[in-house]
């Protein structure tokens, strides 16, 4: 496991979404984000001090975390170097990256001169088992996206804050590299073996018999040409009681894709519903959340009441609302 605090690398982030590790970071475990380390000129700032290695050191960062995300997850020759630098400033170094640290050969050797410790956070756990589809004890809730990075994370950790303030049990089950980082463990699903990726969930959110729910975070889009398997292998894994639906307003291309467009709310949800019947036929919708981040406070609103009309299901955009419609809908379905 990473040593917090952190010093958050996002020297090559191009875009908001490529540096989303460091961001989700920065929002959820502002206590552990010691500082920021910056391209020169980079438009993309997360509100912490930018800060060199040595620097961060004296400010008593703990592990540098690799907090961008790219198609591929590949290492650039740049970045090499710099985690090199990081761990001779006296640094551990962590990373979300398909492209593990610890295969790198000069980090590799540098970590072991300096002790210093690696931490793939895409590193599945080994003796996974195949699912089995048993219906276990305990709720789950998942969320489902028309399209990768569309809020999935954001909105289980903001399910998360509302149900605990209402005094419920719910715990977030992190399945990505940020929510990994952000809960201190979980399950790298788009890193697991296809065979085991619902074997997998089931080991993340196992049998519970306290009448708490387990919130598990959602990945890529059943619609996404790249990344639809481990979707799927999500919806069975998690045999969810209830699915929220997360969509990005005014987004019509898939990202990553040229010309595949993103699917209706109401074509994506049913297809969720009838994937996820699978292991659990009981499962309902229970609410969506809208990513209004490109629109003006009056068309946000505007915008989720739309939605609210269209499907019959609480709409709210978690940065600008919260999430506590969508918890009352759970509530009535629920009996919470």
């Amino acid at each position: 496991m990473s040593q917090p605090p952190y010093l958050l690398y996002i020297a090559q982030a191009t875009d908001p979404i490529s540096a989303k590790t460091a961001r989700g970071i920065a929002v959820w475990r502002p206590e552990w984000a010691v500082g920021q380390v910056r391209s020169p000129g980079s438009l993309i700032d997360l509100g912490v001090p930018d800060m060199g290695f040595a620097e961060a050191v004296a400010a008593g960062a703990r592990t540098m975390v690799l907090g961008v995300a790219n198609a591929g997850g590949v290492m650039a020759p740049s970045t090499v170097a710099d985690v090199i630098a990081a761990m001779e400033a006296g640094l551990d170094v962590a990373s979300g990256l398909h492209q593990r640290l610890a295969d790198q050969p000069e980090i590799a050797a540098r970590a072991g001169e300096l002790g210093r410790s690696l931490w793939d956070v895409r590193e599945p756990p080994k003796n996974l088992k195949v699912g089995t589809g048993e219906r276990r004890a305990g709720k789950r809730l998942l969320t489902v996206g028309t399209d990768c990075s569309v809020g999935k994370m954001y909105t289980t950790l903001a399910l998360e804050r509302e149900m605990r303030a209402r005094g419920l049990a719910a715990d977030f089950r992190g399945t990505g590299q940020t929510g990994i980082l952000i809960a201190g463990s979980g399950m790298p699903v788009d890193a697991v073996v296809a065979d085991f990726i619902s074997g997998s969930v089931e080991q993340l959110s196992p049998a519970r018999d306290d009448g708490g729910w387990d919130l598990i975070e959602g990945q890529g889009s059943l619609f996404h040409p790249s990344y639809a398997g481990v979707s799927l292998g999500l919806l069975h894994g998690a045999q969810p009681d209830a699915l929220v639906l997360c969509h990005e307003a005014g987004r019509e291309i898939m990202r990553h894709m040229k010309t595949h467009p993103v699917p209706s709310l109401e074509l994506c949800l049913d297809r969720n519903l009838e994937a996820a019947r699978l292991t659990n036929p009981d499962v309902v919708a229970v609410g969506v959340a809208l990513n209004t981040a490109g629109l003006d406070a009056d068309a946000a609103t505007d915008a989720c009441a739309a939605v609210e009309e269209r499907l019959g299901l609480p709409c709210q955009d978690p940065v600008r609302h919260g999430v506590s419609w969508i918890v009352d809908r759970l509530g009535q379905c629920f009996a919470l």
